[in-house]
């Protein structure tokens, strides 16, 4: 286990790494075409997101109430069932 001490000697590599990688996106056309996107993209987020929610949650309540109708409807078949054990 080489600890804490072992780790730092990573520090300098790694974030030149990073660095180096930052550098490429944005000197890049595509990189900034990709920054374009995600800036753009990022705004609308959180309507996205709020719409998946609503959605999900509709959904959620439609299965609620299909379960609730089938295990209804399976009731006698149950009641009979538990009092023939």
């Amino acid at each position: 286990m080489e600890g804490i001490g072992g780790m730092r000697r990573w520090y300098v590599p790694l974030t030149v790494l990073g660095l180096a990688g930052l550098g490429a996106l944005v000197l890049s056309s595509r990189g900034r075409k990709t920054l374009a996107w995600l800036a753009e993209n990022f705004m609308k987020a959180p309507e996205t997101l709020l719409e998946w929610n609503e959605n999900t949650q509709r959904e959620l309540e439609r299965l609620r109430a299909a379960l609730t109708e089938l295990a209804d409807s399976l009731g006698p078949i149950a009641d009979r069932f538990h009092s023939a054990l």
